[in-house]
C-alpha cells in the first residue's frame, strides 16, 4: 500500500507532532537512504513509517536557513517536469520536505544506460537562462543564481566561482596566491569553455551519493538546480570516487545527446565549483585537489 494515496500528506506535520506517523532517524551509512554530499547537513532525515509498514522519506529544516528546502522543493519539481528519474516531491513548506523512501539495490547496466538518455532529456528541456528564478543552497551553503553576463563562462566565473573565494581565503583554505590563480583561471573561461550552447536544465550537485538505484531504475535527489551547462553535470558525475557505470552512463547519454568535441578534456573547469564549495566549508583539506585542476589548466597556457 501506498501512504500517499491513503494519507492527506498536508496533514502530515501534525501527525507527525501527534505521533500518528513513527519517525526513524536516517543515518549515512543506511544505503536505502537519500545519502547527502559530503557539505549536507541544512536538514535532519528521518524514515517515515505508517501503519500498514510503508515508508516515506522525509528531510526537516529545523531553523536552517530560510528557504533551503524550497529551493531543492522547486529543484526537484522543475527537473522532474522534464526526467522521470527525478525523485518527486509528495509535499513541501518551510520546515519538511517528502519524497518517496528509495530502497536501493546494486545498479546494472541497464538502469545506467537509462539514467543517462533521461539525464540527455533533462538536460535538453533547456532554461530560460543561466542560473534559477528562486535563492539557491548547495548543502549548507549558498548558491548564487542571479543573472551575470551574456556566456556560461561570463555567469560560471561571476556566479560559482567569484563568490567562493573570499570565504575560502578567510577560513584559511586559500592563501591570497591561490585566490589570484583561481582568478586568472576564470579570466580565461571564455578560451577554456568549448562551444557556446544554449542554457541547460542541470542538477546541479550531480555527484554519485545522489544517484539512487532504485528495483525500477537510477533516481537524482538533493539538486542545487539551475540553468548551467550540462557537461556540469557529466563532470560530477566523477567526483569523489565516481558513479558506478560511468561509462555506461555517459555512452547512452553521448547517443541521445551527441556532446562537443574533447567535452571530457573540460572535466575539471565543472569540478572547480563544487571543490570551492568544499573549501567554503571545510577550509584546507580541499585545497590542494582544487589547486592541482587550476595548476593543470595553468599548464596549458
Amino acid at each position: 500500500m501506498n501512504p500517499a494515496s491513503d494519507v492527506d500528506l498536508r496533514l502530515l506535520p501534525q501527525l507527525i507532532e501527534h505521533q500518528r506517523v513513527r519517525t526513524t532517524p536516517v543515518k549515512a551509512n543506511d544505503f536505502s537512504m537519500p545519502l547527502e554530499t559530503p557539505s549536507a547537513g541544512s536538514a535532519s532525515a528521518q524514515r517515515l513509517t505508517f501503519d500498514d509498514g510503508s515508508h516515506l522519506f522525509a528531510k526537516f529544516a529545523e531553523g536552517r536557513a530560510p528557504g533551503y528546502l524550497a529551493a531543492e522543493a522547486n529543484g526537484l519539481r522543475w527537473l522532474g517536469e522534464a526526467a522521470a528519474a527525478v525523485v518527486p516531491v509528495l509535499y513541501a513548506d518551510d520546515a519538511m520536505l517528502v519524497e518517496p523512501w528509495i530502497e536501493t539495490v546494486e545498479p546494472s547496466p541497464e538502469h545506467a544506460a537509462g539514467l543517462g538518455r533521461e539525464l540527455a532529456q533533462m538536460h535538453l528541456a533547456g532554461a530560460d537562462r543561466f542560473g534559477a528564478p528562486w535563492r539557491g543552497y548547495i548543502g549548507e551553503t549558498f548558491m548564487d543564481n542571479d543573472p551575470a553576463g551574456s556566456t556560461w563562462a561570463e555567469w560560471y566565473a561571476a556566479r560559482r566561482i567569484a563568490p567562493y573565494l573570499k570565504p575560502s581565503r578567510d577560513n584559511g583554505a586559500l592563501d591570497a596566491a591561490d585566490a589570484a590563480a583561481i582568478e586568472a583561471l576564470a579570466a580565461r573561461l571564455d578560451r577554456l569553455a568549448g562551444p557556446e550552447e544554449p542554457p541547460a536544465r542541470v542538477h546541479g550537485d550531480l555527484w554519485w551519493g545522489n544517484v539512487l538505484w532504485g528495483a525500477d531504475g537510477a533516481r537524482l535527489i538533493d539538486p542545487a538546480a539551475h540553468g548551467g551547462h550540462r557537461e556540469t553535470d557529466l563532470a560530477n558525475l566523477r567526483l569523489w570516487g565516481g558513479t558506478p557505470l560511468l561509462e555506461t552512463i555517459l555512452a547512452a547519454y553521448d547517443e541521445a545527446a551527441p556532446l562537443a568535441d574533447c567535452w571530457q578534456e573540460r572535466t575539471p573547469l565543472h569540478q572547480l565549483f563544487p571543490l570551492l564549495v568544499h573549501t567554503t566549508l571545510f577550509g584546507r583539506a580541499y585545497r590542494s585537489q582544487l589547486m592541482g585542476l587550476v595548476s593543470h589548466f595553468t599548464k596549458l597556457s
